[in-house]
């Protein structure tokens, strides 16, 4: 059975030419042709860049990092690599594919697979939206400070003339600048709080350089990204080559690939790694059907998908690589401090007589700098437990734990091991503009995703797309007000850990259903090799049909478990004790979050069943006017395009003949 590919003029497109797409269906006004001439990109390289840009974020900086130390090292990695080739690239070949194909933004794309499914587009606007809200905070206190946070100054900050702060003094000055000076934090989400009017004004710069890059679309976008894409690489190659010469950088990058293979048995290690790959490619959101429709329709999107993948795969290890070479830095002159500090305090209590001669170490007392931390452990190991106070193991792998989780590995830990460089304040630098520039950059391809199906989708915001990306910045600085609240941060982990996760993983549940069953994945390969010119690995129709849908459902599974069995967390930050401890969310902020589950994916059964309503009202229009009543319509646009009534026709006169 011959079957047709996916934007043809048969399918009632309105296409100007067989190289559109359009939509399947022609019950909304709204609903435009294909514009004759569809923006593209001016070269391979600007897509490229657009692509990587996009998924390639501060993610990458701060979350994977965190992930691999906390989840086994090296045992971690395989279990992401493992995961990226049998489920993230085979999704993000199908994703490329479907925009590539269909030309259309992710509206536009569902829609014309099956009218019945446009409400996924709009989920996936809806949850972009959410996280582009969430992604704005992430890049506010990258510009207060001056950009060049000297943290050995800090200290200065523990008094006030004469009075000392007792949260400084009881915290470390970088844990006390960025939640008391940076944040103003209060101490719990309940506590509301005032507007930081610093970060309100780092929201406001944050929405006006989007808006200027984008107010003309990719035109613009794209001449950005040439410097907000590349200039992260520059800055991580300069930060792995100085970490690599740092005192401790290879003990820090040893604890990062210690193998722990018993991780393989935990449920929720595969659980945060496959929740990482969806993150780290940005699978669901739409951005990367937008991006890919602006693809000639002869691009080999499949070389598109390992090149891009390989390309984020890499980004994170190098990322990786640089966190821990600096915090193995810094957690070695942590570990140096805590042998000196415990070498006075054994020579002041040998001083005051309680410690027999025989038990004391034979080290170097005038100068403990210079007592080797391997030799101060050993003895401690024997030794240790006979000493009265408070003498601690001096432990490296302790201290590279400190302060490496979300947001405090960038800002606290990651940014006192800068300031333990010569010329800190360079590096600094460096580091916070690199971070403005993943999160620019990431920005740049949600606003995409939200824009271009919407301009797809209505023709009157397609004319008046200037106007719409203007209005949707403003709309965006508004709403993000909410974050800039002394309480922000907690919202920010809020959407993070919670609202975002659950509505990704089931928009690209109904993504991979959509064209593995109901569209047909053979069908789908099909209009594939129409567009390259060879059929891809057959081998794609049993993990899009199987082995992607059955890891989403078990993903799926294994987060809305884990949240009703374990009550939800967050990090919050106690003025009083002058350290981290986590609270559960209150039953209002629980609400919060189940509304914005229900938001972000109710349209996907309210689109469902206006098609199938307007499909019925159609149906007694054409009934009433033919005078009898017809069970199929083969002139129904709406038909679920699986069902080819056509081919079904033919081959029952075949039959019968």
């Amino acid at each position: 059975m011959e079957k047709q590919p996916l934007p043809t003029d048969d399918d009632h497109t309105g296409a100007p030419d067989p190289g559109t797409a359009g939509f399947a269906g022609d019950e909304m006004q709204e609903v435009p042709s294909e514009p004759a001439a569809r923006a593209g990109w001016n070269s391979k390289v600007e897509y490229f860049l657009a692509q990587v840009g996009f998924s390639v974020g501060l993610g990458n900086v701060w979350r994977f990092p965190y992930l691999c130390h906390q989840n086994g090292g090296g045992s971690f990695l395989l279990l992401y690599v493992l995961l990226m080739l049998i489920m993230g690239i085979p999704l993000f070949f199908l994703e490329l594919a479907a925009g590539q194909a269909i030309r259309q933004g992710s509206i536009g794309v569902w829609k014309f697979i099956s009218p019945r499914l446009a409400g996924i587009g709009y989920s996936s606007c809806v949850f972009l939206r959410g996280s582009l809200l969430q992604c704005d905070p992430c890049m506010e206190p990258v510009l207060p400070r001056e950009l060049l946070p000297v943290v050995s100054a800090l200290g200065a900050l523990s008094s006030r003339g004469n009075v000392t702060v007792p949260e400084c003094k009881k915290s470390s000055p970088t844990s006390y600048f960025w939640y008391r000076k940076a944040l103003d934090i209060t101490d719990s989400i309940d506590e509301m709080g005032s507007f930081n009017p610093y970060i309100v004004g780092c929201l406001l710069a944050a929405w006006t350089l989007v808006c200027l890059g984008m107010f003309k679309g990719i035109k613009t976008s794209v001449k950005v990204m040439y410097f907000s894409s590349i200039f992260p690489y520059v800055v991580l190659f300069c930060f792995l080559v100085r970490g690599l010469m740092l005192d401790g950088a290879l003990e820090g990058i040893g604890f990062m690939f210690y193998p722990k293979l018993e991780i393989w048995a935990d449920v929720q290690v595969w659980r945060q790694a496959a929740t990482q790959v969806f993150f780290a490619l940005g699978l669901g959101f739409g951005s990367i059907i937008a991006y890919s429709s602006y693809n000639p329709k002869n691009n080999n999107c499949h070389r598109d998908a390992f090149t891009v993948s390989t390309i984020n795969f890499l980004t994170s290890v190098l990322a990786t690589l640089v966190v821990f070479a600096v915090l193995g830095f810094r957690a070695k002159n942590k570990a140096v401090e805590c042998v000196v500090s415990n070498i006075k305090e054994l020579s002041e209590q040998f001083l005051s007589g309680p410690v027999e001669i025989n038990l004391m170490p034979s080290f170097n007392y005038s100068d403990p700098s210079a007592v080797a931390l391997e030799d101060y452990r050993a003895w401690f190991k024997l030794h240790g437990n006979q000493f009265p106070g408070n003498l601690t193991d001096c432990d490296l792998e302790k201290e590279m734990q400190e302060g490496v989780e979300g947001t405090g590995l960038a800002f606290i830990a990651f940014t006192e091991a800068i300031s333990l460089l010569p010329g800190s304040p360079f590096w600094s630098a460096l580091f916070f503009l690199m971070l403005l520039n993943l999160g620019l950059s990431t920005m740049f391809g949600t606003m995409e995703g939200i824009l271009a199906p919407l301009t797809d989708r209505f023709k009157t915001l397609a004319n008046n797309k200037t106007k719409l990306t203007i209005f949707s910045c403003i709309l965006g600085f508004i709403i993000g007000l909410l974050f800039t609240q002394r309480c922000g941060n907690y919202f920010v982990m809020m959407f993070d850990d919670y609202s975002a996760t659950l509505p990704l993983i089931i928009v690209v549940v109904f993504e991979t259903f959509s064209v593995s069953w109901l569209y047909g994945a053979d069908r789908f390969l099909d209009d594939i090799e129409g567009m390259l010119g060879w059929r891809p690995h057959v081998i794609y129709k049993y993990l899009w049909k199987y082995v992607c849908l059955l890891a989403m459902l078990g993903l799926l599974g294994a987060t809305t478990i884990r949240m009703f069995i374990q009550r939800p967390t967050y990090l919050a930050w106690n003025q009083e004790k002058g350290s981290e401890e986590y609270l559960e969310y209150p039953d209002w902020a629980l609400a919060v979050m189940a509304l914005l589950i229900i938001f972000a994916v109710m349209p996907v059964p309210i689109a469902l069943i206006h098609a199938v309503l307007m499909d019925r009202t159609r149906q007694r229009a054409r009934d009433s006017e033919a005078g009898q009543y017809s069970i199929v319509s083969t002139g129904d646009k709406c038909e679920t395009p699986m069902t080819d009534i056509s081919d079904l026709d033919r081959s029952n006169g075949t039959a019968a003949s």
